[in-house]
């Protein structure tokens, strides 16, 4: 998924902001959707493969 030829935000601030909102929102790392989106273990997911990815994050316990 390629948000920059997609025209769906007007910068690339406000595209960080979103990613990072859907990182807290999804309690992520920084950074841990953005790169389920734009370096993906498969080919093209969906938005729904990203976010069931996301929700599916667990931190190391040590």
């Amino acid at each position: 998924m390629d948000l920059k030829s997609s025209g769906d935000y007007a910068n690339d601030a406000e595209a960080s902001g979103i990613l990072e909102a859907l990182d807290r929102a999804l309690a992520c790392p920084s950074g841990y959707v953005s790169d389920l989106i734009f370096w993906p273990k498969s080919r093209n997911p969906t938005a729904a493969e990203v976010v069931d990815q996301a929700l599916a994050y667990r931190p190391l316990a040590l």
